[in-house]
């Protein structure tokens, strides 16, 4: 293995580490609708557990309400089930063939709590990129060892590795920054 494709693993590994925490946050409710709120819930489609979206079509109605518009008549009652079960303290009505998903407002108390999870989530994918950093720093120290690299090669790519954690780091700081204002907006 080269430097090089160390260094472009190791960039691929921290670019999905970003996704990982940003498909993570996209759950975290805000209290504004999102399609994607509904990515996790499950329901039992003929014997297997599948998410809502692959079962029904699931749109923004407004700011505040989601309608999931089944593809099967039989699914409404499964759906509507699924997301009062599901962990989000969601209430959704029935209108015929459409499930209106209304999104209560949030109090202080709980935004404030849902800063501290969206936190946690950015501390996670932080540690994710550095282990991503130590492993291609071994692995460079382990081509100086075999004496595939030179020490002024390995310290420059160790630099360039230090540096590509540090612009990944700072990106999960802009997210999480982000995702802190929209919690926090009433």
């Amino acid at each position: 293995m080269s430097a090089d494709s160390i260094y472009a693993v190791a960039e691929d590994k921290m670019e999905k580490s970003l996704e990982a925490l940003q498909s993570n946050l996209s759950k975290i409710r805000t209290g504004r609708a999102v399609p994607g709120l509904l990515d996790h819930v499950h329901v039992d489609y003929y014997g297997s557990s599948v998410s809502i979206s692959q079962v029904a079509n699931v749109t923004v109605i407004d700011a505040r309400t989601l309608g999931v518009s089944p593809w099967e008549k039989k699914m409404v009652t499964v759906i509507d089930r699924a997301i009062r079960e599901s962990d989000l303290g969601l209430n959704p009505s029935t209108m015929g063939e459409l499930i209106r998903v209304p999104l209560p407002s949030l109090s202080e108390e709980r935004r404030r709590e849902l800063t501290k999870i969206a936190r946690n989530e950015g501390e996670h994918t932080k540690v994710a990129v550095r282990n991503v950093r130590r492993d291609a720093i071994e692995h460079l120290k382990g081509m100086l060892k075999d004496k595939e690299l030179s020490e002024d090669d390995e310290r420059r790519w160790q630099d360039d590795v230090q540096k590509l954690t540090d612009r990944f780091v700072s990106e999960v700081d802009k997210v999480l920054a982000l995702k802190e204002q929209e919690i926090l907006t009433v």
